[in-house]
């Protein structure tokens, strides 16, 4: 029995030594870029992670051909990150349209620097002792930030970032109209027109009744009738003064001319007795 069990015992030592030699080289053979937390992913919902602490984020896009060669580089620059207390990242423009127009993406690769929500742009050589000695020295300093009138948390970024996700969301329904629903192109563009027309016309509705609604007309007002009314009142007042004083000049004139009327009426008659009493002692001489 003892032998048995020395022999038996023995078996499965050297299983175990075998066992243990094949993780101990699964281990060893890994390569280091399997390495699932050094290089983060950044999209719409979790982008405001990269607003505390510092960060390099890498905008990037899968058909690039120069995002390509930067990738290797960014995943062995990415290795590095723990040590020197930076977050290493990356943008998928593509997947991410939003993050795109958010820090105005206009070539690719584009490469940010971000200390505790403050933005620049990373122009420097891109090698792997490049990034390091970026970080190390910290030559970022000696790069102007961005204003905060662009920053990516600013409303004029996030209007921008919403105006991207909207043009690829009509992007996505016009690839759905014309591939998946066999629409023509020009079907499709008419789709869009007629859309934009009624949504124009919709929003303008809105807008004429909020406004209503925030300055309403006085005419709508409850007591615009009330001072209407005193209003009118008081012009047929006036009306009707301005009135008498018009009438009360004109018996004035009358009176006036009146009166020269018959002044002239009296002299006129003297002036007839006179040429009569002439005549009639004419008459007599």
């Amino acid at each position: 029995m003892a032998c048995t069990y020395t022999r038996a015992h023995r078996g499965m030592t050297g299983a175990m030594c075998v066992f243990t030699a094949l993780i101990i080289a699964h281990v060893i053979l890994q390569p280091a870029s399997a390495k699932p937390d050094n290089l983060r992913v950044i999209t719409d919902a979790n982008w405001e992670d990269i607003l505390t602490g510092e960060w390099m984020i890498e905008f990037f896009a899968p058909w690039c051909p120069a995002c390509q060669q930067l990738q290797p580089v960014w995943n062995e620059f990415a290795e590095w990150g723990e040590d020197l207390g930076v977050y290493i990242a990356k943008v998928d423009v593509t997947e991410q349209p939003g993050l795109s127009g958010r820090f105005i993406i206009t070539a690719l690769p584009t490469i940010y620097h971000c200390k505790d929500g403050v933005f620049r742009r990373y122009q420097g050589a891109r090698s792997k002792d490049d990034f390091l000695s970026f970080i190390e020295e910290k030559k970022w300093q000696s790069i102007e930030p961005i204003s905060s009138w662009f920053g990516p948390s600013s409303f004029l970024m996030n209007a921008m970032s919403a105006l991207f996700k909207l043009s690829m969301f009509i992007r996505h329904c016009h690839n759905y109209l014309t591939e998946q629903l066999g629409v023509p192109v020009w079907g499709s563009y008419g789709i869009f027109a007629l859309a934009t027309l009624f949504s124009g016309l919709a929003l303008g509705l809105v807008l004429v009744f909020v406004a209503d609604f925030a300055f309403p007309s006085r005419r709508l007002s409850p007591d615009y009738h009330h001072r209407k009314q005193p209003s009118a009142q008081a012009r047929l007042r006036q009306q009707s003064e301005d009135e008498q004083e018009a009438d009360g000049e004109e018996e004035d004139d009358e009176d006036e001319y009146g009166g020269k009327a018959e002044e002239w009426t009296e002299m006129d008659g003297a002036d007839a007795l006179r040429k009569r009493g002439i005549r009639v002692t004419e008459e007599d001489t």
